[in-house]
């Protein structure tokens, strides 16, 4: 199983961004996605996550620091993961990483964790 992130870019503060997270096209199914990013010289740090309730419905969790500004969706059927970035600030500056966790193949297989490779975005003032 493997992730990959795109959408990841240079704007001006103010200015929106989305990113995508997609599986690869093994995966039967994801039980909870999250996106992350990391800063230069900094740990990284959970932006939001996104949990499968089951049907159409997810569960949702944000950093106190991009409520209010990002929303993470996911299309279940797809499996792919959006990250909708609105207001961006300077600080918002980071790789961001796209997280996977139980995650099931069309073989059957069972996946723990997955990480993707992390995209740049980076906010100017």
């Amino acid at each position: 199983v493997q992730l990959v992130e795109s959408g990841g870019g240079l704007v001006q503060a103010g200015n929106s961004l989305r990113l995508s997270c997609a599986a690869s096209a093994n995966t039967a199914s994801i039980e909870h996605m999250g996106w992350y990013r990391q800063a230069p010289g900094k740990q990284r740090e959970l932006v939001a996550t996104i949990t499968n309730g089951g049907g159409s419905t997810n569960f949702v969790d944000y950093a106190d620091s991009v409520k209010g500004r990002f929303t993470i969706s996911r299309d279940n059927a797809k499996n792919t993961m959006y990250l909708q970035m609105n207001s961006l600030k300077p600080e918002d500056t980071a790789v961001y990483y796209c997280n996977a966790r139980d995650i099931m193949t069309m073989q059957g297989y069972r996946y723990r964790e997955v990480w993707g490779q992390g995209t740049l975005v980076t906010v100017s003032s």
